[in-house]
Parts: C-alpha cells; sequence; structure tokens
C-alpha cells in the first residue's frame, strides 16, 4: 500500500516512515500542509496519517480539503497530543477516521493502521472474485470472461485485479507502476501505458459491456463501472 504522512516533527515523520515501510508499505512524507496538498493534486495514497497542529494550516483543514478536492474515501488517521472531547470530535467530524494521541506507540499504530486498510480494502486475495461477466481465479491467476479463459501475462494479470479491485479510485501512474512493478522499479511511463492499452482490447473494456478504463491527464488512470449501453432507457 501507498501511505503518506504529514508532520512538522521529521523524528516523528522517520519513525512513520520507517514504521510504515516495515510493514511493506511504501510511505511519502511531508512537513507542511501546502507540501501535501500541492503532492495530492497529483498523486494518489491508500492512506493518509497527519499531525493536527501544523505550520502553515491545521489537520481538520487539510482532511476537509482532501474530502471535497481529491477523495472522500481516503481513510484517514490523526496523531496529536491534543487529548480533550472536543478536539477528538473536531477531527472525527472532519473527515477523520480514528485518533491517535501522542506520544506514539508503534504496536499500537501499526494496530491501528492494519485495520483501517482492512476495512478501507477488504477484496479477499484468494478463491473466485466475479465483476459481472469477468471472473478471478486467484488460487490458479487465471481470468475468465463469459466463461472463457483470457491468456494474460503475469503483469497484465496484476494490474487487471488491482484495477477492478480499485473501481473507481483515481489512480497515479506512481502508484500504479509500484504495485505492479515494485515499489523501486525504474519503469518507463510508456510500458504502463502500453500494459493498460492491451487490457481494454484484451479484456473488451468498453462502455457497451459496463467497464472504461479512463486517462486522466497529468494524473493516471481510473477504472470504472458504467450502465452498459443495451440497457440505457430510450428516450
Amino acid at each position: 500500500m501507498r501511505i503518506v504522512a504529514l508532520d512538522d516533527d521529521l523524528v516523528v515523520l522517520d519513525m512513520l516512515s520507517k514504521t510504515m515501510e516495515a510493514e511493506g508499505h511504501a510511505c511519502t512524507t511531508h512537513s507542511s500542509g501546502a507540501s501535501l496538498i500541492k503532492d495530492m493534486r497529483r498523486e494518489t495514497y491508500d492512506l493518509l496519517i497527519l499531525d493536527w497542529q501544523l505550520p502553515d494550516t491545521t489537520g481538520p483543514q487539510v482532511v476537509r480539503w482532501i474530502r471535497e478536492n481529491v477523495n472522500q474515501e481516503l481513510p484517514v488517521l490523526f496523531i496529536t497530543s491534543r487529548h480533550g472531547e472536543a478536539d477528538i470530535v473536531e477531527g472525527l467530524e472532519s473527515g477523520a477516521d480514528d485518533f491517535m494521541i501522542k506520544p506514539l506507540r508503534v504496536a499500537e499504530l501499526v494496530a491501528r493502521v492494519r485495520a483501517l486498510l482492512r476495512r478501507a480494502y477488504p477484496a479477499a486475495t484468494k478463491g473466485v472474485l466475479e465483476f459481472g461477466r469477468y471472473k478471478f481465479l486467484s488460487d490458479s491467476r487465471a481470468l475468465e470472461v463469459d466463461g472463457k479463459l483470457v491468456e494474460l501475462k503475469n503483469r497484465e494479470y496484476d494490474l487487471a485485479l488491482f484495477l477492478f479491485q480499485n473501481m473507481g479510485r483515481l489512480l497515479s501512474r506512481d502508484h500504479l507502476r509500484e504495485i505492479i512493478w515494485g515499489q523501486n522499479s525504474d519503469v518507463i511511463s510508456r510500458s504502463l501505458d502500453t500494459h493498460v492499452s492491451r487490457l481494454r482490447t484484451l479484456l473488451d473494456l468498453r462502455p457497451e459491456n459496463g467497464f472504461i478504463i479512463t486517462a486522466v491527464y497529468g494524473v493516471g488512470y481510473r477504472f470504472e463501472a458504467v450502465k452498459p449501453l443495451s440497457e440505457a432507457q430510450p428516450e
């Protein structure tokens, strides 16, 4: 998963980064609200961890901006020295999902992050996953469309499964590259475009079949379910 952390305390940021990376996540850090907001205009993440008091804004203001402008679904965890009931209520009402009081305890942090990710991304990793005409056989890493096996290379299968599991989410190019090719991959952008183009063709992803992949200029791709044209009501 891709985690982004916001705190003006560099020691805390270093601890958050190392803890998340030890959990197998990629972690991007920011020390100001402006820096985070600039990043989130072009990048996508799976979880936000942030402090309350920042040099240029407040945590609740950042969360409100994200909910209004970027992502209504992104899980958000507040970490703060504030512990009054009014503060907790304000943080949660701004759009946060959970709240931790400093000083941070690593085991508790890990447990809360795991719980937030489980709730936000519950898709199974084994067995059969069905999305209309499309059936993913996770144990054999195979994909059937209308009951017929579609031959996919390993990365094509990974990309297809990730897109279906994250239907409706805007995913940045870096996000997709890290998921499919690994966090330290230097794969060129064109390779991602080629894989997306092949999936459009191989899986027949068109409006009349109920699913589309849309390129979002300057950011990445969004995979969406749409109403098939055959079901559209005549005027």
